[in-house]
């Protein structure tokens, strides 16, 4: 049996130097999952349900322009989650090319962090600003696809978001990467 040495720095004296410090995303976010099935429920009463396909999360952040809501759009629809099954390849396909559905939510707290303990929220865009420009997006997802499969949650309103997970595929997406 042979005993190995391994001369560690300390932790303690060993600093990580980044390059470049972390900027702050300014740009709008989608967390999107794929599914087998997923379902929004606002008191009690099913509001919106879909098969296969993708849940997309959406924060919108205080600076978000026309142009992030047409990336996101454009990138969760071309976005290849999918198996191809006649050539077995894996992540081969998007949503369009299965004919699959698409649940939107829209989620604030995407945009939170903790001071201290408590959430804060203030870089998402504020509610009157925001319910206007997410049901812009819910219009660009129906206009750029199928607006037979493009369905959604209830701006403002509390939800219970069910899902069915497929893989676990999850994929987070910003409009806009920090520079």
């Amino acid at each position: 049996m042979y005993a190995v040495s391994v001369l560690l720095p300390s932790l303690a004296t060993t600093r990580i130097k980044r390059s470049h410090p972390q900027a702050p995303v300014r740009a709008m976010r989608a967390v999107v999952q794929r599914v087998a099935s997923a379902s929004v429920e606002v008191e009690g009463c099913t509001v919106s349900q879909i098969g296969p396909g993708l849940l997309v999360l959406v924060g919108i952040h205080d600076s978000d322009s026309e142009s992030d809501a047409e990336y996101i759009c454009r990138k969760v629809l071309n976005m290849r989650l999918f198996p191809n099954e006649d050539t077995g390849r894996g992540w081969d396909l998007n949503v369009m090319q299965r004919k699959y559905e698409i649940l939107l939510v829209s989620q604030f707290t995407l945009y939170g962090f903790l001071k201290g303990n408590k959430p804060d929220f203030h870089v998402a865009m504020a509610p009157q600003k925001a319910e206007p420009f997410y049901a812009s997006l819910v219009d660009r997802f129906k206009k750029s696809y199928n607006p037979d499969v493009i369905k959604d949650g209830i701006f403002g309103t509390k939800m219970k978001v069910s899902l069915v997970n497929d893989g676990p595929v999850t994929m987070q997406l910003d409009s806009q990467l920090p520079k």
